[in-house]
């Protein structure tokens, strides 16, 4: 039982961290700058981390700064306020997404500028027989470590595990949690305390100021699990925290 309880929040956790980090914070924001040796290294680890479910480092980059610019409106990717429910919100995400992975979108240039994009990791990551390999990587483990078949329902949420944390994120913290911050739009602070979520569930404090690396930290009990270590990796050199980090795309 305690591999399978292991694998599955090392699972959790790096999927979780390579999309705040990588994708969120990088991708999408630009709140730091690191070579081009290590955003290889952080397209390698997404492909990882986040396995089957495998968002694109780009079109997630690109669709984050529409959500940000348009949020709750008609033009935004993912809005609880323009959606039936959660999983007609994700359906569309993912149709929105697939038309940005493959190029059929008409999206303004202005939010494509900067984005990372390693064409052969993109295309690896969103192969179907990759996806696929995956996915039997995560039964094979479950198949030698499940102590009972009831563990077995935690597959699901191995297969789907980066959207599962979008869907988290852009619906419940739209719906339900606190604010600090009045916005033109429904973000909302999730969780009080976010260690399950390092530091996304701040979602209030990030539509506030969207290019701040540290996305807690106006109550005392808001820590961001992610930015110490970014604040880490910025002071041996991996990535450069830009000097101000409090611009918005809009």
């Amino acid at each position: 039982m305690l591999v399978i309880i292991l694998f599955f929040l090392g699972h959790w956790y790096l999927s979780i961290f390579t999309q705040t980090f990588f994708l969120h914070r990088y991708a999408a924001h630009g709140m730091f700058t690191m070579s081009p040796r290590w955003e290889k290294f952080f397209y390698i680890l997404t492909f990882i981390g986040q396995g089957s479910s495998f968002l694109s480092p780009r079109a997630y980059g690109i669709m984050h700064r529409l959500h940000h610019a348009h949020a709750d409106t008609e033009y935004d990717p993912h809005s609880p306020s323009y959606s039936k429910g959660i999983f007609d919100m994700m359906w569309k995400t993912r149709l929105f997404y697939n038309d940005i992975v493959n190029n059929r979108d008409h999206i303004p240039a202005k939010f494509k500028k900067g984005v990372p994009n390693w064409v052969f990791m993109e295309w690896l990551g969103d192969r179907w027989p990759v996806r696929l390999a995956w996915g039997t990587l995560y039964t094979l483990v479950y198949i030698a470590f499940a102590p009972s078949p009831w563990f077995f329902l935690l597959l699901p949420i191995h297969f789907l595990m980066g959207p599962i944390h979008g869907a988290i994120i852009n619906w419940y913290a739209h719906r339900y949690g606190y604010a600090n911050f009045e916005l033109e739009d429904t973000a909302k602070n999730l969780l009080p305390f976010d260690f399950l979520m390092m530091g996304e569930s701040y979602h209030n404090n990030h539509h506030k100021f969207g290019g701040r690396a540290n996305f807690g930290g106006f109550r005392w009990h808001e820590f961001d699990p992610t930015y110490p270590i970014i604040r880490l990796m910025n002071a041996i050199g991996i990535i450069r925290l830009k000097a101000n980090n409090d611009l918005k795309y809009m």
